[in-house]
């Protein structure tokens, strides 16, 4: 009987761990681990306009050569996206049409962003490519986040709007 009962313990155990983290990925549950933004555990909500300046977003980034070599730095994870990365959380700056300069830090339309100073080299002391700057095209967002070790547009720059998962709404968060 001890038998038959630890086996029902480690299967509903088991079924737990796969069943409830589903639930929570199909109602848009995600945590962040990174430390562009708080960490914890966010909501993906439904954009029902087209994204604009200031909206902090959840995005698919696209599978691209700058992006695979971020991902195998470990500047980004690995996740269900196209090409197995994990979404971004990032706000975006600028949008269709907008100009972006990139110097020491980044412009848009003439106007310096705040915080965001180009690093030459990431942690680990590997040069940094920056993003050459031009109009963001249509269809495309500009992302960025205050943390200064952030991997975003700066580097990769502007990336598909199609990508959009919807906002990022932070539920249970901490900052270290």
């Amino acid at each position: 009987m001890r038998r038959r009962r630890a086996i029902v313990i480690i299967a509903v155990t088991a079924a737990s761990l796969v069943i409830l983290p589903a639930i929570a990925w199909l109602g848009g549950l995600r945590t962040n681990l990174t430390r562009s933004y708080p960490l914890g555990l966010w909501r993906i909500e439904p954009l029902e306009r087209t994204a604009a300046v200031g909206d902090l977003v959840f995005i698919c980034p696209p599978d691209t050569a700058v992006l695979r070599m971020a991902r195998d730095r470990f500047y980004l994870s690995r996740g269900l996206c196209p090409g197995w990365f994990s979404p971004l959380i990032k706000t975006v700056v600028a949008t269709e049409g907008q100009a972006i300069a990139i110097g020491a830090g980044v412009s848009v339309d003439g106007k310096p962003l705040p915080r965001s100073d180009v690093q030459p080299r990431d942690a680990a002391g590997r040069a940094l490519a920056p993003f050459a700057g031009g109009h963001v095209p249509a269809g495309f967002l500009f992302l960025h986040s205050d943390f200064a070790g952030s991997y975003d547009s700066r580097y990769f720059g502007p990336i598909p709007a199609s990508g959009l998962l919807g906002r990022a709404q932070p539920l249970l968060t901490f900052e270290p």
